[in-house]
């Protein structure tokens, strides 16, 4: 059915690398989105009305909330589409993340409300007319969730959307409370023991949830996440594959939107190569990477490799730093001697929240290089570790 819907209505479906492909892909999903809520949630509300449920009512409103969502999303897609312009020269992806994050802000004032209503019928209960034909709506309910979670999951990891992915999971969780809804509405009907108030207390308690897990995925990249641990190792394995590259390190990845990456690295390599041929290494490592979507700006960094008391030092000074911490490393090394002592100077890469107080580190750097080379004297510059990639 998936393949069928999207062969249907987005011509070239299988290229999802092109924007325009995937912008339709995630349109037709938010579309379908949309009808399928809108029907769950007139069939629940009708049947949570006539036989007064409020745990069906609640179940209803969520489906409700969904196809706000999918409206959002729609909308988010359709505005992230838009292209760059002399006031947003990066693009407008990042509408497609704010589109998630009302939709979260939506869940949690739906689920504050339905809570209270909650509340509400567990102090002042009613009976509930429950019956075969609201079962029927419930498990029908949670067979089209189970058909929509695994839409959402193939749609949104075929254009690699992280919307449409939370949203499978939504539907899967949905398919979780409905089950829990039915039970506990055919426990109640048969046994009259009444668990209605309490069934809606737990589905506005798990859709709280739900929107405050939604709140965090969405503001993660818009207050700049750390890339992602594979992402960052695919980078620097293509980048030390290109002759000529002996390390790298500097690297950060500003995220504008699905499909839309900015990175900046440092690449190291031998002073004493032509430097126009270095040069042309690098511009063909900028080409590539932009040829799969990310832009890429170059660092140059010239290593001095034929003073092998240099090149010691170095391998000396990367084993001693990661003695401190095995997450320490060093980079742009360069040493100046002086009548009456040698200036070490290098950088030291520390990971966010590191524990111990840039001072105190510095110190003890110093002191270990002193100890092993005497009259050498340490000018270190902290640097802060924006994706944990390797030096």
């Amino acid at each position: 059915m998936t393949e069928w819907i999207l062969r249907r209505f987005v011509p070239n479906a299988g290229n999802a690398r092109d924007a325009a492909v995937r912008t339709a892909c995630g349109k037709v999903a938010s579309c379908v989105g949309i009808l399928c809520n809108c029907l769950l949630f007139g069939g629940k509300i009708a049947v949570g009305t006539l036989s007064g449920s409020v745990s069906i009512t609640a179940d209803a409103v969520n489906n409700l909330s969904d196809a706000s969502s999918s409206v959002i999303s729609l909308l988010g897609f359709k505005m992230a589409s838009k292209p760059a312009d002399s006031e947003h020269p990066y693009g407008h992806g990042r509408y497609e993340y704010l589109s998630g994050l009302t939709v979260a802000v939506l869940i949690l004032v739906i689920g504050v409300e339905l809570l209270r209503g909650s509340l509400d019928k567990i102090l002042v209960p009613a009976p509930v007319d429950f019956g075969w034909v609201s079962a029927g709506v419930l498990a029908g309910s949670i067979l089209v969730k189970l058909w929509m979670a695994a839409f959402n999951r193939r749609v949104g990891r075929l254009i690699d959307s992280k919307t449409l992915i939370a949203t499978a999971a939504d539907s899967r969780n949905d398919v979780l409370s409905t089950a829990a809804v039915l039970t506990a509405s055919l426990i109640s009907w048969r046994t009259g023991i009444e668990l209605d108030g309490w069934m809606g207390l737990a589905v506005a308690a798990f859709i709280l949830y739900s929107g405050f897990g939604l709140v965090q995925d969405t503001l993660d990249p818009l207050l700049g996440r750390a890339p992602d641990p594979d992402l960052v190792r695919r980078i620097r394995e293509r980048i030390l594959s290109y002759p000529g590259v002996l390390g790298t390190h500097d690297l950060m990845v500003h995220d504008y939107g699905p499909g839309r990456q900015f990175g900046s690295v440092h690449v190291e390599m031998a002073a004493e190569a032509d430097v126009l041929a270095s040069h042309d290494v690098i511009d063909n490592i900028e080409r590539d990477f932009l040829k799969d979507g990310l832009h890429m700006i170059i660092h140059y960094d010239p290593i001095v490799t034929s003073d092998g008391a240099v090149d010691d030092l170095r391998r000396w000074l990367s084993e001693a730093v990661r003695s401190i911490d095995p997450s320490l490393t060093i980079h742009d090394l360069r040493i100046v001697p002086g009548a009456s002592h040698t200036n070490v100077i290098f950088d030291c890469v520390v990971p966010p929240g590191f524990a111990m107080r840039y001072s105190q580190l510095k110190e003890q750097i110093s002191r270990m290089v002193a100890a092993q080379y005497p009259n050498h004297f340490c000018v270190i510059t902290i640097d802060t570790d924006y994706a944990s990639i390797p030096h």
